[in-house]
């Protein structure tokens, strides 16, 4: 089996950093930002009673902070998540960025 290196990487919606995943390469990261289903969820999730995304919503992909590539990795491990599972993960206090 090939390896496969993974980078973290943040979504970052209207300049808000929302959510943090695991992608090959850039590209990879980007196409995530094209996917109704992913805009369909934001849209759906709510923090302090605001969606976290709306139809013009702008969502960006860039490689992930050093804080929040540490607290992936704490919340993959305490969740008991394999290496190669690609997740998603919801940034806290995104009512405060």
């Amino acid at each position: 089996m090939a390896f496969v290196v993974r980078r973290v990487f943040a979504l970052d919606v209207d300049g808000r950093p929302t959510l943090v995943f695991e992608a090959r390469n850039q590209m990879e990261a980007r196409e995530l930002c094209m996917e109704a289903w992913l805009r369909f969820d934001l849209s759906s999730q709510m923090s302090d009673g605001i969606p976290l995304c709306d139809a013009k919503s702008k969502l960006s992909a860039r490689l992930a902070t050093a804080e929040e590539t540490r607290l992936f990795g704490e919340a993959a491990k305490a969740a008991g998540l394999r290496n190669d599972t690609k997740i998603l993960l919801a940034i806290a206090g995104y009512a405060d960025a």
